[in-house]
């Protein structure tokens, strides 16, 4: 039997974002507005997430039942900020 998340990650492409989760960077303090994680739906339902790459410090530390594809990246995004997306994420 094949493994259902790798078939749904061959057949994921590039969506369009829709909108942000969340309030903007500058709304949560950034001095820029630009450089901060954040959150996005895609219009395929999908999100994408803007975050701190950690992959080679976390990677090591993933619990047995947990691994990441070789395209796939370990991002850290700041509690505050998904705090603030909580309102916005859907719950099905």
């Amino acid at each position: 039997m094949a493994d259902a998340c790798a078939l749904r990650q061959r057949k994921l492409t590039v969506s369009q974002i829709i909108r942000r989760l969340g309030v903007s960077p500058r709304l949560r303090g950034s001095t820029n507005g630009a450089t901060c994680p954040d959150i996005f739906e895609l219009a395929d339902g999908n999100f994408a997430i803007i975050g701190t790459d950690v992959t080679d410090s976390l990677d090591s530390q993933l619990p047995a039942d947990a691994a990441r594809a070789d395209y796939e990246r370990i991002v850290v995004i700041t509690r505050e900020t998904l705090v603030k997306a909580k309102a916005d994420i859907p719950d099905a």
